[in-house]
């Protein structure tokens, strides 16, 4: 698998693909509708990006961007084969990934963006870095929250622009920060657990709604049509795990009794024990499981 994010025209998305469906994929496009793909690393860096243009019966236009303006560079290259093995020497962050094409510097101006207010930039910044700390927003996510934030009475105190340039900066802070993370962490093992959890027919979702109640009334529709039961924790339980607290799993059965219930509770504490995660429940079906002394340090883009 690719460390990276597909994106291409028809708006088809693919994350961490198989060198093969890049392959047909770099393959196929020329045709109407269908002209470019986009390839971004995980994890996302703003402003760092490679894609290809073409048009049936042309040369490929290959770019990529290395973050500011004077690092965007483009080639044309004869053949798909060509494009696909500079855009996985790319991905893998190969040495000297880049050398063959003939490469040529392309003009953009900086954009320029007006500084927020103090007082602004302050609140923004802490209810991004939240999201951050939590991990489960894009960059697209976070800049959609900080520009509607402060809305009142249709006054607009942040532009979009303002608020992707903050939530630009913050990212890179993050990226930087997880850079000197060691090992699997407590919420990857988490998401090991739901995998594993999810594969045997207990729909088990991560951050998923607002709250109980929306989680409650969702999470049959979220996962298989034959699924036993279900686990999920929702996003207020995320924002007490990332302040130090337990973590509150919420669970039970899509078959009535509170046996069966109990059931799926025995299920999701067995896979927490196989992947090393401390928990505390009372074994009935009317008490949460709560995962208990996790240092949430959660990848963004993992």
């Amino acid at each position: 698998m690719l460390p990276v994010t597909l994106r291409t025209e028809p708006a088809e998305t693919y994350r961490r693909p198989a060198l093969p469906l890049l392959s047909e994929l770099v393959g196929r496009i020329g045709a109407d509708g269908d002209h470019f793909l986009i390839v971004e690393r995980l994890p996302d860096e703003p402003d760092v990006f490679a894609q290809v243009w073409h048009e049936t019966g042309g040369d490929y236009q290959l770019e990529y961007r290395d973050g500011a303006p004077d690092r965007h560079f483009q080639a044309f290259v004869p053949t798909a084969a060509e494009v696909v093995g500079v855009m996985v020497r790319w991905a893998r962050r190969e040495e000297g990934w880049g050398v063959g094409p003939a490469w040529e510097r392309l003009e953009f101006p900086a954009a320029e963006v007006a500084p927020l207010a103090p007082e602004v930039e302050e609140e923004l910044t802490e209810l991004v870095r939240d999201g951050l700390r939590c991990g489960y927003d894009d960059r697209a996510a976070l800049s959609e929250n900080a520009e509607e934030y402060l809305v009142s009475g249709g006054v607009r105190p942040v532009s979009r622009a303002q608020a992707e340039h903050l939530v630009d900066r913050l990212w890179r802070e993050r990226l930087a920060e997880q850079a000197g993370w060691v090992g699997e962490t407590d919420p990857e093992r988490l998401a090991r657990a739901f995998a594993s959890l999810d594969a045997a027919g207990i729909t088990a979702r991560e951050n998923f709604a607002c709250c109980r109640s929306c989680g409650l009334a969702e999470i049959r529709a979220a996962g298989r049509e034959d699924a036993r039961g279900f686990v999920f924790f929702h996003a207020q339980c995320t924002e007490g795990a990332v302040a130090g607290g337990d973590l509150w799993l919420l669970y039970g059965g899509f078959e009535q009794g509170e046996e069966f219930a109990a059931s799926v509770g025995r299920e999701v504490t067995r896979v927490l024990d196989a992947v090393g995660l401390a928990w505390v429940w009372e074994g009935t079906a009317r008490d949460a499981i709560r995962v208990t002394g996790m240092d949430w340090k959660k990848r963004l883009g993992g």
